[in-house]
Formats: structure tokens, sequence, C-alpha cells
């Protein structure tokens, strides 16, 4: 458990220097993995620390960064921690989201955190406009390689050490304050959930390290329990999702995790390769899946894909997790198939929980999250009640940087309020959506992802990229779906009704219009949540291009 004097985080993560023969980080550079063992990735980070000092970090000082999967970025951070630092982690930019808007979103985060310097990967750098960088001390991790080493000043237990910002799906991004009490709690967390093996697992991921999955569940936990990682990246990903599976078969990857849209893309990659002299997965025994709702059909499309080359579903680990508590809250046991509940759509999408009948149509499965993980609880839920999900954890966040307000909203006496929404059933916490997805329509309060996940199954709909929308013209309300296709030669009308009549039998609500988009319009985060908020404003603003708008009014 975390160390009272604030020492159990840097004893973990320097552990490997004070242990020769350590395993490796193993980082995608462009064509190839770039290795170095974990004791050498301590003695480089060390070897920044008199660079960083240079240019003022130390205790009580804040480092902005854009974490990147680079072998530079991961060295950084310890180094600016060893250097006294506080690490400030900005979200990358979002899907659809235009190169001004982004800077600007960078510049308004970095003047809130008021940095001593700005670092980030050399090839980042490249990419910063010149009036952003008149505004800060941009720096590249590289340029601090070497410049020599200084006595370790890292937060104490209870400071903060790390602000890790969300990724905006519901609002402005929100900075939630971690110290390495909480980090180290987490680790805790996750190694305890996974059975970690020290020496004997094998991570292999791709997501982004500026996403809390990516950095603690994937790279901190192996960098602390002194395993192989092999990191690839989000935008290999983005080009060939089959490599997240080509990988993890070639390097025998035991542990991984994504989001339940990534398992859908890569599995659909991967499962088309020979089953012939394929390593295969037989060796993958966890695959944590989370980020955002799991739908069951991507969990039986996962196991059906990627079943012949040897993966079990036995493997996959449906989780629930946040920001706000470091990472994870709640992961289907180990070694156990996921499970899943068969619930009267229109009730669930009404907020209210009741027994299916027999027409699929009128029926929604929730898929578990599991029980709570070790130390932590929910607080105030009660089996068979859907309500808001409320978290007590050993590694929740002190709060949010400089928003008091919104602390005292969410924190209160050790309770985190997280804004989701969830059922407890037979100990089991199954995630059903947020308040914000929530539309109130003539009275009613209506959950938008029942109709969403049920779109998706539509012929010619790209899998999660569905979102209903309740906005104003004028002074009507009114519902509008948007939807991108696959390819261009559609009948846009008859998807339309489809789409409405799955609405009406799903949630009782009757659709205004359906507006279908090309591939990559709708706003995403990174970890592939939509951006609710920003469908409003682009449709507002007319930034959408559309390909074709039915009008379902009349219906």
């Amino acid at each position: 458990m975390p160390d009272k004097d604030g020492a159990g985080l840097w004893d973990r993560l320097t552990a490997p220097a004070r242990t020769p023969g350590s395993s490796s980080l193993h980082c995608w550079t462009g064509d190839r993995y770039d290795a170095a063992s974990w004791e050498a990735v301590v003695r480089d980070a060390e070897a920044m620390t008199a660079g960083l000092r240079r240019m003022g970090v130390r205790p009580g000082t804040r480092v902005a960064t854009v974490m990147t999967n680079t072998p530079h970025a991961v060295r950084g951070l310890l180094g600016a921690w060893l250097a006294g630092g506080t690490v400030a982690s900005l979200p990358v930019a979002a899907r659809g989201m235009s190169a001004d808007d982004y800077v600007g979103q960078l510049a308004s985060i970095a003047e809130h955190i008021d940095p001593v310097v700005f670092a980030v990967d050399a090839d980042t750098l490249k990419l910063i406009p010149d009036d952003l960088r008149s505004r800060f001390r941009f720096h590249s991790w590289e340029s601090f390689a070497d410049s020599g080493r200084v006595t370790a000043d890292p937060p104490g237990a209870d400071e903060p050490a790390f602000v890790q910002y969300s990724s905006g799906s519901t609002s402005t991004p929100k900075g939630c304050v971690l110290t390495p009490n909480a980090i180290c709690a987490q680790l805790d967390i996750v190694s305890s959930m996974i059975e970690v093996r020290p020496r004997a697992d094998v991570t292999v991921g791709w997501l982004p390290l500026s996403h809390d999955m990516g950095l603690f569940g994937l790279l901190l936990t192996s960098w602390s329990s002194d395993i192989e990682c092999y990191l690839s990246t989000p935008q290999r990903f983005m080009f060939a999702p089959g490599t997240w599976f080509s990988d993890t078969a070639q390097f025998g990857g035991t542990l991984t995790a994504g989001s339940p849209t990534g398992l859908y893309l890569a599995a659909r990659s991967f499962g088309r390769r020979s089953v012939s002299g394929d390593r295969g997965l037989h060796q993958t025994r966890v695959c944590i899946v989370g980020a955002e709702r799991v739908a069951h059909s991507i969990l039986e499309y996962a196991v059906q894909a990627l079943g012949p080359h040897g993966f079990r579903d036995t493997a996959l680990m449906p989780s629930y997790g946040l920001a706000e508590a470091t990472l994870a809250v709640t992961a289907t046991p180990l070694r156990e198939k996921p499970r899943r509940l068969t619930v009267d759509a229109a009730a669930l999408a009404n907020g209210e929980l009741r027994e299916a009948d027999g027409d699929e149509r009128t029926q929604a499965t929730v898929v578990s999250a599991g029980p709570v993980c070790k130390g932590v609880s929910l607080p105030g839920m009660r089996d068979g009640e859907l309500t808001e999900i409320t978290v007590r954890s050993p590694s929740l966040a002190l709060g949010y940087w400089g928003d008091e307000r919104l602390t005292s909203e969410r924190f209160t006496d050790g309770t985190l309020h997280t804004g989701d929404i969830g059922f407890l059933h037979a100990g089991d916490l199954y995630p059903v959506g947020r308040t914000d997805d929530v539309i109130s329509v003539a009275g009613r309060n209506v959950h938008t992802h029942e109709i969403e996940m049920a779109v998706d199954g539509i012929e010619g709909v790209r899998h999660g990229c569905s979102a209903l929308v309740g906005h104003y013209e004028g002074a009507a309300f009114r519902l509008t779906l948007f939807v991108e296709v696959r390819g261009s030669k559609h009948e846009y009308r008859a998807m339309a009704e489809q789409a409405a009549s799955l609405a009406m039998a799903k949630a009782a609500v009757a659709i205004d219009e359906c507006v279908f988009l090309g591939r990559n319009s709708l706003p995403k985060t990174p970890s592939g949540k939509i951006q609710r908020h920003r469908c409003r404003e682009m449709l507002e603003k007319g930034q959408f291009e559309l390909v074709s708008t039915v009008k379902l009014a009349s219906m």
C-alpha cells in the first residue's frame, strides 16, 4: 500500500535502477520498436533532472505536457517528478477539432496551470505555432537528455503530483489532481485485479498516455511491476487496427486493454488473417475493456473473430473507471466470462429497471463491469436501483485544479459523485450512461444510449458512430440523430425510418430528423467517446458536412 512518507511511488518507479536485469519498455518509433530496460529508462530520466531544474522545475511548480507514446515522454514524466514538478497532462486533439480550436484549448489550460515549462517530444514541438510558443516556455523532452542529475525531490505523499485532464466527452476538459498516494493505491488496485506476475507477464497496448487507461493501466502498472511492455501508438492503431492483436500475438502478450470500439475494429481487422502459422493469442489472459459503455454484441464479435487465433472469452474484462478515481473502480473477476442482463429498453431509457418481455425489439442488454475493486466501495447504491454512481476509493483525486466550486459539488466527504448512471445486481455494477446524456422529452428523462446502440446494428452504419442530440430550433425542441455511414450508396430514407422505428421501440421517442455523415465526422475524444456538447455546437454553427438529411417529423 502507499507509503505515508511519500516514498511509495518513487521507490516503485526507480526500483529497476537498484535491481539490474529488469524487464524492458519497447516504444513504437514509426517503423520498429525501440527497446530499453526499465533500469535504463530510470537512469535516463534521472539524467534529465539537472536540465529541468535549470528551467525552474522544483517543488511547487508545474510542468505542462501532451503525453505522447514516445520514449522521451516516458522518461520526461519521471524526470519532471524527480526534479520536484507536478506534471499536468493536457488532452490530445479530439476528432473533429480544428487546429485553431485545439491550440486555443491548450493555451486556455496552460494559462490555468501556469507551468514553468511546457515540454513535448521534438516532433510535436515542430507543430506548435509561433504565437503559442511565444506565450509559454516550450521545450522538447529530448533537449533535457543527459543534462545532468540533481538530488531527487519529488512531490510528497499527499501533494499534487499529476493533473490528469479529462477527455472532455461532456464538457471542457477538467484537471483531476492526483497525489503519489492516490497513484500508488491505483497501481495496487490494478495489480490485484489482474493478478500481475512480475517478470512473467507481457503488456501490449496502443492507448495514448494522455488517457488514464494508457498511462496507469498499461505503462505505470508494467513499470512498477517490472514486466515487459510493448507500447504502440494511437496513430498506428488508427491506420491499422489489427496491429493491436498482431503485436499481442507476436510478442506473447498476456495483458492488454482498450475501448469497446477499438476492440471491434481490431477484431474485425485481425480476424481476417489466416490462422496457419500464427503464434496466436493463447497466452492473452487479460483484455481490459472500458472507457465507454460496453456492448455485449462487441464482446461476442471479438470472441468469434479472435477465437480461431486462441483468444478466450474469459480474457475479456469489462471494467468501469474514470479519471477522478485515477482509473479503475470495478472490474470483471479474472478468469470469468463477462456477464449481462436483459431488461426492458423503454423502461431503462426512462430511468427504470424492468424485466424484459419476449420481444427483442423492446429489449436492452446491459453488460456488467464487475464488482468493486479491492478497497473500493459504491456508497448509497442499492441493488436493482438505477441511480448515479458514487465512489469511495483510496485512489480518488483531491479535486479539480483551480475549480473549488466543481470540486465541492463532485467530491463530498470522501465520496465522488461521478455523473454516471448505473445499477447494482448481485454485487456487480452495470453502467448505463451519463446524466449529461439524458434528454428531457415531453417531461420524460430519456437515456440516449439504448437508441444509439440499437442504431449501430443498422446495415451501413459505422459502429459506435451515432449520436442522438436534443436541441432547439427557435422555440421548438427537436431530436436529431447523427449517423456516420460506410460507403455512399444507401437508401437513406429507409435507414432513417428504421432508426426512427428502433427509437420508438427502445425508448418511445420520435426522432425529428436523421442526419447522415461521412467517415470521421462526429467529434470524439481520443478514447472514442462522442462529444455531445460539440455535436450541438457544430450543428448550430453549420460545421457538419452532410451526406444526406431525412426529415421524420411527419411520421
